[in-house]
């Protein structure tokens, strides 16, 4: 043994092989190798050990003087004590394990084997392990076993029955320990028979050492316990024992645990389980249901279904005669053997009652492939002539004489095959030759194989019933021969001279050469390989490694061809050959090609050639000019030089083309060569490329230039003429533009000033409102209303049915109003989700029971997630229809949001999946599936708590501060354009000076004091009532405010009342367009008096403002500003003429006036009250970082985009452009125009991507982009707060739900949720139930059967009820 490690080596080449016992040598007894006993070889976790004791056994060199030490394998050695230096053997001591550096004791384990080595001087020279063990893992790992695990370990443990605990040593307790596992308190088991679901029972146990004063409990697994109390025969006794199970059959194990103690068990040596079963699953014919009889299920079948043996009255057991729905195959040998499978229903209930026969010939069952009723395999007979018959199942019905039987509408046919002939009859030793069989019958049966020598087989391709094609195997003998080859049916050895043949293996074919040994690196160059036996290859590839694979030729027995492959650089690649698909090795060289001489062959050993890649050749035309003239008519010969190359090309390599014509090579040498072409060129190509190619490389090395005639000589002298007399005119043109010009600069300049002035007023006014807005919207805005918080359930309706609750709006064209203490309010409309629900067709009287029907199926997770995915799968189910259904599935399922939440998820991995394989980081960009629907309809439930406590109020604030912005300034009633606004779309382009006046205004009926309203002078007539409406309804919501066009209002002046309307007989015509009547116009006064009332009959002439044709009245603006300027500029001698874009400074002045309340909102929703953490946040985001793990997604970019698309682009933003899902408030245009700001700065936000911003980009994106990046780091701590949050388990996320649906629980009409539902389902039946099908889970439970029962129960088809069930 070596010094520096040990080995097996000759003796001389050990360096201390002269030391005592460093050296075994081969006639020493393999006793003498080293190993080592540790003492002791357990050891506990408790035990107060510090040493332990190794004796190694063996021949081992001197430790005298030597360095030993203990090496446990953690990076941690002790240096041992060595006792004994004399001796065969050795005891030493080494110092354990210090006990913070013992290894963890693996979870689910009580013990962990730790390795020890002997280190002689740094070198390990015998090695062992052990066992670190903890008895009190031992009990907790083993909970049904406790006791009897604890005593039945190979280490010593203890049990104390007091404190149910595992113990090391018995000083660990002050109680008696059991130390014998006889001992241990036991329950006997016994066997229980199968009980029904729903059943009530009791159980009688008996138990071994356990005292009777012990109070326990049964505990079945499902959370329920029942009382134990001991009778008077040492037993106990389980009563009123309930157990339900909705699958056909579920196994309950019975434990006996002490009462308040969840984890005591009294041990179960052998477990008992008690099996409970649900006759109406799993049995969907009467067959199956009667065959349960055998599993001691006490089914029936009557009524058409499966029920308890009891629910059915006395009679005939007897079942409707077996029907065959499909056998297969068709056809078989007459010798038998083939397994036919049957399929159908009500065939039998036991295999040993069912016979099988075809024409008589008896079929042999196989029982362990039956499945009852429903699909049996047996094994086809002998029979002596070819037939044709049905197949015929005879069922014993009951054990007695009594019989039922069905014929399959598919016959069954017994053939002789035949073979008719063998193409190839011989090939290669090496195998890989296609041998084509030609036959009759020769696809029968369920097995077909051909047998080679009777020991290999033929690898078959292509099975037809007149043709097999197999592939033959490689010869087992180097010198094998002839060979016999059969056709074998069912596992039955070859049946006679008629379907065998004989095949002939010859010599492997051998590749001599290779030649040209050189290729290019576009490839294509014809490599030509010469050997000999080549007319056995029928496929030939050739291989070059690290570059490519090309298909080659055969051309002769002794020649074949092959194009190269191209390469991306130069280089030596080696080539090998793929002959009839097996890889040549190679055969030595048996001949020369023609003129190739012996040292010019090569050798390769493992048939290996060379091929070296070079640079693709280089071509020239004589003089390097890249166009050639050439005359038409005339003859053509090129002159084109070759570049320095040793590809050695020759002329047959070379083509040349000019545009289509091809050019024939007259001459060729080494530098050059001519190509000519004879015909005539027609003049009317004009220009055509020179090709050169060569394999695969294609060259332009010029153009040939056909010339013209004199015709062309005349245009061009032509063409020159005019373009002279074009150059005088423009220059007399051009000089007398200079002088206008001139005379234009001069009046420019002095405008220009002008502008210049009037844009530094324009600035200055806009800084003036920036410093002063917040105060003075600090002092107007009024915080004493209550925020109008829609209920719960209009939130729900209006958040999942956008659509649909506008389209309801806006049909209600007359409101209902009705008058109490507070004055006349308008009614508000209820939706239909929210109002009880009536069957549509009385004529249907099971549509209510189809319903609940349906609604158990949707309750089934795998009919639910088919169900959708059937449907996305239709062209026609278009998005809305999409959005719709996911919408109806949260109401219907808002009851179990538990449930409707593992449905999204498990939908949401199928997205995942199928975004993950295209780009993750488009996934849920958009809302195109149902799933993404029901993401946000799941946020929008979660979220509304903390929407209404948290977010609510900045968010009420904000729009209340952006509506008293807007209404300081001038508002266009007709274009919504208002001198304050965040849009610049909406932006009043023009210097209209408003003055605010008072008016003093009664609102008969109302019971309340007149009221100072504070009015614009430039309001109309609408936009005062508006205001005025406000001031007396701002404590109510806005669905009950009355509208303005139903009210009236009245000027008291001069002792007389004067109906003010925005057009009347006093209004006045601008620029052809009649102007609506405002304060102004009506020169009302300072503090006049008015009196507004409901009207008695509403006033159709003139709808609202915003409604007019533009091209008929006008209010403040033109639609287009700059037409309005055009057509006033003559006449505007009090409002001057400016840039337009001089007014966004009022952008600015707004935005600063609404930062605050802006910066409030955003905060609360990118913050995390300590009271009210997001929890449904929290477990929706962990849930993408899991699927993203899964998936190996570890882009930071990737899952930020998941979690933006998820919360604030799918939610948040969905609210910040409308606040009147939350609030019932009105959201007019232009408040809606600013909230698309605003939503647009929070999407920038969330963005990863930075802005790029110009001058060019829109105001928009500009308004904000200063506060963007300070936005985006509160999103990205928002995120890593979540990140950083607790985990949510399961449970706690299932109670949160829970409570969620408590809370609103009969808020919505589920039934007209799922009547809805229900028509997609009808719409699509066909395909919904081909889905189901094709799914082997919910067709094992026969869902398609129950959706068709629902189908027929709501469409009131009795018949086709009865049948599908």
């Amino acid at each position: 043994m070596k010094h520096t490690h040990p080995q097996c080596s000759i003796q001389r080449e050990c360096t201390q092989g002269s030391l005592m016992r460093s050296w075994i040598g081969m006639g020493d007894n393999s006793q003498q190798c080293p190993s080592m006993t540790l003492t002791p070889p357990e050891i506990s976790l408790s035990a107060d050990i510090k040493n332990v004791g190794i004796l190694i056994n063996g021949s081992v060199p001197d430790l005298a003087g030597s360095s030993v030490e203990c090496d446990y394998g953690l990076g941690i050695a002790t240096a041992a004590t060595v006792h004994l230096d004399h001796g065969p053997a050795q005891i030493q001591t080494c110092p354990l394990l210090p006990r913070e550096r013992y290894p963890d004791i693996p979870p689910g384990r009580d013990h962990l084997t730790v390795p020890v080595a002997i280190k002689v001087n740094g070198t390990s020279v015998v090695s062992g392990s052990f066992v670190i063990y903890d008895c009190e893992r031992t009990g907790v790992i083993h909970p049904k076993t406790a006791c009897l695990s604890c005593l039945s370990t190979k280490w010593r443990c203890y049990w104390d029955i007091h404190s149910h605990s595992c113990l090391s040593t018995k000083d660990d307790s002050r109680h008696e320990l059991l130390e014998n596992a006889a001992s241990c308190p036991s329950l006997v088991a016994v066997d229980v028979e199968p009980s029904p679901s729903g059943m009530t029972q009791d159980f009688t146990l008996s138990l071994r050492n356990v005292e009777q004063r012990e109070e326990l409990e049964c505990y079945f697994g499902n959370e329920q316990k029942y009382e134990a109390p001991w009778t008077e025969d040492s037993s106990v006794k389980c009563s009123g024992v309930t157990l339900t199970t909705t699958e056909k059959t579920q196994v309950f194990q019975l434990s006996l645990q002490r009462k308040g103690q969840p984890d005591q068990y009294i041990d179960s040596p052998e477990p008992i389980t008690v099996e409970v079963y649900n006759c109406g699953v799993g049995s969907g014919d009467c067959s199956q249901c009667w065959a349960r009889q055998d599993q001691g299920h006490l089914c029936g079948w009557c009524d058409n279904s499966c029920r308890m043996g009891t629910d059915c009255q006395e009679g005939s057991t007897q079942c409707p005669d077996p029907e065959i729905t499909k056998i297969s195959p068709l056809n078989g040998p007459r010798s038998g053997g083939t397994l036919l499978t049957v399929k159908g229903k009500n065939m039998g209930r036991r295999a040993d009652l069912v016979d099988v026969s075809i024409g008589g010939v008896s079929c042999k069952i196989l029982p362990e492939r039956y499945i009852v009723s429903m699909e049996l395999v047996c094994v086809t007979g002998t029979t002596s002539k070819t037939t044709k018959e049905v197949a015929r199942v005879d069922i014993t019905v009951n054990g007695s004489m009594t019989s039922a039987s069905g014929v399959s509408k598919e016959f069954f046919s017994y053939v002789d095959p035949k073979l008719l002939s063998v193409e190839p009859r011989r090939g290669s030793r090496s195998g890989g030759t296609r041998v084509t069989f030609s036959g009759e019958h020769l696809n029968t049966g369920s097995q077909v194989r051909v047998k080679v020598n009777g020991t290999q087989d033929c690898s078959i391709v292509t099975l037809r019933d007149d043709t097999i094609e197999c592939t033959m195997p490689a010869a087992l003998h180097a010198h094998t021969e002839a060979v016999s080859m059969c056709v074998e049916f069912e596992d039955i050895p070859c049946q006679g001279a008629e379907l065998s043949t004989t095949y002939t293996y010859e010599k492997n074919p051998s590749i001599s050469y290779i030649k040209p040994k050189k290729s290019f690196l576009s490839g294509g160059r014809t490599i030509t390989v010469a050997g000999q036996g080549f007319e056995l290859v029928q496929s030939v590839s050739m291989k070059v490694l690290n570059i490519g694979q090309a298909a080659c030729k055969v051309r002769s027995p002794s020649l074949i061809t092959c194009s190269s492959p191209a390469s991306n650089q130069s280089q030596l690649a080696t080539v090998k050959f793929l002959l009839n698909g097996v890889l040549y090795t190679g055969d030595s060289p048996s001949f020369y090609g023609p003129g190739q001489e012996e040292e010019e062959v090569e050798e390769l050993h493992g048939g290996h050639f060379l091929l070296e890649y070079v640079e693709d050749p280089q071509f020239l035309t004589a003089n390097k000019e890249r166009l050639i003239k050439h005359h038409p008519g005339e003859p053509l010969t090129l002159i084109i030089n070759k570049g320095l190359s040793d590809l050695e090309l020759a002329p047959e390599e070379y083509s040349v083309m000019i545009g289509p014509y091809p050019c024939d090579i007259s001459f060729h040498n080494d530098q050059l060569f001519h190509c000519t072409i004879n015909g005539s060129l027609g003049s009317s190509e004009g220009e055509l490329p020179v090709v050169v190619q060569v394999g695969n490389f294609r060259r332009v090395i010029a153009k040939v230039q056909l010339g013209g005639s004199e015709l062309a000589i005349v245009v061009s002298i032509v063409v020159c003429c005019v373009l002279l007399l074009l150059c005088t005119v423009a220059l007399v043109v051009y000089c007398t533009k200079s002088r206008r010009a001139e005379r234009y600069w001069q009046k420019t300049l002095l405008q220009m000033e002008e502008m210049e002035s009037q844009i530094r007023e324009e600035i200055r006014k806009g800084f003036a409102e920036l410093q002063t807005d917040m105060t003075d919207l600090t002092k107007e805005l009024n915080r004493s209303q209550g925020i109008p918080f829609l209920e719960y359930k209009q939130f729900v309706t209006r958040t999942f049915f956008p659509k649909m609750c506008s389209d309801y709006e806006r049909s209600l064209v007359q409101p209902v109003y009705q008058t109490d203490a507070l004055g006349p309010r308008a009614l508000p409309e209820t939706h239909p989700l929210l109002q009880d629900w009536q069957p549509s067709n009385t004529g249907k009287p099971n549509m209510e029971e189809g319903i609940t029907l349906f609604s158990t199926l949707l309750s089934n997770k795998h009919f639910l997630v088919t169900f959708v995915h059937a449907l996305e799968q239709q062209k026609d189910f278009a998005i809305r229809d999409r959005c719709s259904l996911a919408s109806l599935l949260t109401i219907a399922l808002h009851g179990k949001l538990e449930y409707y939440t593992s449905i999204m998820k498990d939908l949401l991995v199928d997205l995942i999946d199928a975004s993950a394989a295209k780009n993750p980081k488009l996934m849920l960009r958009r809302t195109e599936s149902v799933v993404e629907k029901m993401l946000t309809n799941w946020m929008s439930i979660c979220m509304y708590s903390y929407l209404k406590e948290t977010v609510g109020e900045p968010f009420f604030l904000l729009l209340c501060a952006i509506k008293q912005q807007i209404n300081k300034g001038s508002i266009d009633a007709i274009t919504g354009k208002a001198r304050y606004t965040l849009n610049e779309e909406w932006l009043l382009r023009e210097n209209i000076e408003a003055k605010p006046q008072n008016i003093n205004v009664s609102f008969q009926g109302c019971g309340m004091d007149s009221l100072a309203i504070k009015v614009m002078d430039t309001d109309t007539i609408c936009q005062v009532k508006e205001k005025i409406l406000e001031a007396f309804y701002k404590n109510l919501p806005f669905s009950q405010w009355p509208r303005a066009e139903d009210v009236e209002l009245e000027w008291f002046v001069c002792g007389s009342t004067r109906i003010l309307q925005d057009l009347d007989n006093t209004s006045v015509m601008e620029d052809g367009r009649k102007k609506l009547n405002t304060v102004t116009h009506y020169q009302i006064p300072e503090g006049a008096s008015f009196a507004m009332s409901m009207k008695d009959k509403r006033d159709n002439t003139l709808g609202r403002a915003k409604d007019l044709d533009t091209e008929k009245y006008v209010h403040l603006v033109l639609p287009h500003d700059e037409l309005f300027e055009n057509r006033k500029s003559h006449r505007q001698s009090h409002r001057k003429k400016v840039l337009p874009e001089i007014y966004l400074t009022r952008l600015l002045s707004t935005k600063g006036t609404l930062q605050k309340f802006l910066d409030d909102l955003f905060q609360a929703i990118l913050s995390i009250p300590a009271e009210r953490p997001p929890l449904a946040i929290k477990y929706f985001f962990d849930f993408l970082e899991e699927q993203a793990d899964k998936r190996g997604i570890t882009d930071p970019d990737t899952l930020h985009i998941w979690k933006t698309n998820s919360l604030p682009l799918r939610f948040w933003v969905n609210i910040l452009k409308n606040p009147q899902f939350v609030f019932d408030i009105d959201k007019t245009d232009h408040m809606d125009a600013c909230l698309s700001v605003i939503a647009q700065a929070f999407i920038d936000a969330c963005s990863v991507s930075d802005l790029q911003l110009g001058k060019d980009s829109p105001t928009n994106k500009l308004l904000y982009a200063k506060e963007i990046p300070e936005y985006k780091k509160r999103v990205q701590c928002y995120y890593k707060q979540i990140q950083e949050m607790a985990p949510l388990s399961e449970q706690e996320m299932n109670a949160h739900l829970a409570e969620e649906s408590r809370k609103y629980r009969n808020e919505f009409n589920t039934n007209l949720a799922l009547t809805e539902i229900y028509k997609y389902a009808k719409k699509y039946r066909n395909q919904v139930v081909s889905a189901l099908e094709s799914n082997p889970t919910a067709k094992r439970t026969q869902l398609h059967h129950k959706f068709e029962q629902v189908i027929a129960l709501v469409e009131d088809n009795i018949y086709e009820c009865s049948s599908e069930a």
